[in-house]
């Protein structure tokens, strides 16, 4: 791969994400997708993993149909993000679209920034204005949307600080930084026999050829996609709290088991699925327990 950059943008092109990049961006339109220039040191396992996984026809297909549309999403996200008709919006990992195909709406701007070329193609026949970007440097200026989302992306990035830094960038004053469905520290933090049975899920997933697991090569990309999703590793409230409040948000932020829509944030956290709470159980961990949660969701508004 070369590593010389590439023209900047070329102008007044029609309908365009001229007016919100950063000056001196460079990139240039591929088929509809705006491309910004990724150096060739930033492309990781991690980052290369996701652009394949997501830019798989079939795989994508079957994300975008079995993932974040439930009637618990729906509710939960619509909860928390409000109205956002006549708002910019910038969906930060928007894969191939799920979160507008779930929520709907009448955004003024649906900015989609994903690394996965023709997820983002996907994206785009959705209304999506597609964006090829690393979502650790965003090409955007600071303090243009209304909604910014991260919805099950943070675990996909190698510095998931930088990615949450980065997105909290582009959040207007009174404005609106929305995550969610990144694994929560301490619920993950299998031990003994539940730690052996976590691994073990592995080639019991590829025998069965479970969804996301159907080809060593999709298990392979799926698995290496998801850099922080594994025992021990995980966000916490106090890392939304310790990289969002110094930046002039007010942070809230809400554990949830997967099956709880907007009562989450009226502090219900929901209950596992039995699998989970077993492997917890074997942990020392007390399934119930909001630490225990497998998520977190965080709302976080900007004052200044």
């Amino acid at each position: 791969m070369s590593t010389a950059q590439p023209s900047v943008l070329l102008k007044n092109q029609p309908d365009t994400l001229d007016n919100l990049l950063n000056p001196g961006f460079f990139g240039d339109y591929v088929d509809g997708v705006l491309c910004a220039y990724i150096p060739p040191q930033n492309m990781t396992l991690s980052l290369g993993a996701n652009a394949e996984y997501f830019g798989h026809a079939e795989w994508a297909k079957l994300y975008f149909e079995a993932c974040h549309r439930d009637s618990a999403f729906i509710s939960r996200w619509r909860e928390a993000v409000g109205n956002w008709d006549d708002k910019i919006v910038v969906d930060i990992g928007c894969g191939p679209g799920n979160v507008f195909a779930a929520l709907g709406g009448n955004p003024r701007r649906l900015i989609g920034v994903d690394v996965s070329f023709d997820g983002l193609k996907m994206a785009a026949r959705l209304g999506y204005e597609p964006l090829l970007a690393d979502a650790q440097a965003l090409p955007l200026r600071s303090q243009i949307a209304d909604v910014v989302i991260l919805n099950a992306t943070l675990h996909h990035c190698d510095d998931m600080g930088a990615a949450l830094r980065e997105a909290a960038r582009v959040v207007k004053p009174g404005g609106v930084l929305i995550c969610d469905h990144d694994p929560q520290k301490t619920a993950w933090d299998f031990q003994g026999v539940a730690r052996f049975l976590w691994e073990m899920r592995i080639p019991f997933y590829r025998w069965t050829r479970r969804g996301g697991h159907a080809s060593a090569r999709e298990q392979h990309c799926g698995l290496a996609s998801e850099v922080h999703h594994r025992p021990g590793d995980g966000v916490t409230e106090m890392f939304y709290r310790n990289m969002l409040e110094p930046m002039g948000f007010s942070t809230h932020v809400y554990p949830h088991n997967h099956n709880m829509g907007a009562a989450v944030l009226a502090g219900n956290i929901g209950r596992a699925a039995q699998k989970y709470r077993m492997a917890q159980r074997l942990s020392g961990m007390d399934p119930n327990a909001r630490e225990a949660a497998l998520s977190l969701m965080c709302v976080a508004r900007r004052h200044r």
